[in-house]
């Protein structure tokens, strides 16, 4: 079997099974596993795959620019918002993550709600400029352009001073065996710290982002209390997260 044709049999079992295992793909294949992760290795350079310990998982397209982002499931990302918006309380504190999901979460925030809005995102504070009953507190730190959020010492910092009741979180990806995971590795330190300052982490998933693993890990999904997904999600990709007890936020269908 020629190589092009090799890769094409990985990515067409990663399609089929949501993962590639090195030791069936050598064995299916005959041929030695040091093979299947030189494939694996250069399919992972092109973006095609995330390699993880013992074979691969799907990459998400999430993965994409801040601008490119936009334009993805957006549908799917507006029902997300309403419907985490409306898990949101009078009076409390909540952190809200930067992204084109949570984008729809503030937008779909009742207009005279009376709640704390704490975020490292300068275009989710802005997004809440004609809220006039929302307190914002913006967390400082180095602009991390890609994602449109601040990174670094100073957002820990930040963060370390403040207990907020939910933290609205936005993922690249989520699986679940490898959980919660994104592309950078200060904006993994800075999620990953907003979770454990909240009393519960609810995570904004489109559907692009699940079953898909990125490079820099957040948190295990023992640490999440809940995901809003999207209406029509297929049962099986959701039967783990509701076996693992995480309560599943699905928008209703009008």
């Amino acid at each position: 079997m020629l190589t092009s044709q090799r890769k094409q049999y990985l990515m067409d079992a990663l399609r089929r099974d949501g993962r590639i295992v090195a030791t069936a793909m050598s064995a299916a294949l005959n041929v030695s596993e040091d093979t299947i992760r030189r494939d694996l290795r250069e399919l992972a350079k092109e973006g095609l795959l995330q390699r993880v310990h013992g074979g691969a998982l799907p990459t998400s397209p999430a993965l994409a620019d801040f601008a490119t982002r936009h334009g993805i499931a957006t549908d799917d990302k507006a029902a997300i918002g309403r419907t985490a918006a409306a898990l949101v309380q009078p009076g409390q504190v909540v952190f809200v993550d930067g992204g084109t999901t949570c984008a729809q979460l503030v937008r779909a925030l009742p207009r005279h709600l009376r709640a704390t809005v704490v975020t490292h995102s300068p275009s989710i504070a802005m997004a809440l400029m004609d809220h006039p009953d929302i307190d914002v507190i913006m967390l400082g730190g180095r602009l991390f352009r890609h994602s449109a959020v601040g990174v670094g010492a100073a957002t820990l910092e930040a963060i370390a001073q403040i207990r907020a009741d939910t933290y609205f979180m936005g993922v690249t990806s989520v699986h679940p065996d490898s959980g919660l995971s994104t592309g950078d590795y200060e904006e993994a330190c800075v999620k990953r710290a907003l979770c454990h300052a909240a009393a519960e982490t609810i995570v904004l998933a489109s559907s692009e982002k699940l079953a898909t693993a990125s490079p820099y890990r957040i948190v295990g999904l023992s640490e999440i209390s809940g995901i809003v997904v999207p209406a029509g999600t297929d049962e099986a990709l959701l039967r783990p997260y509701r076996e693992l007890g995480i309560a599943l936020h699905v928008p209703k269908t009008v």
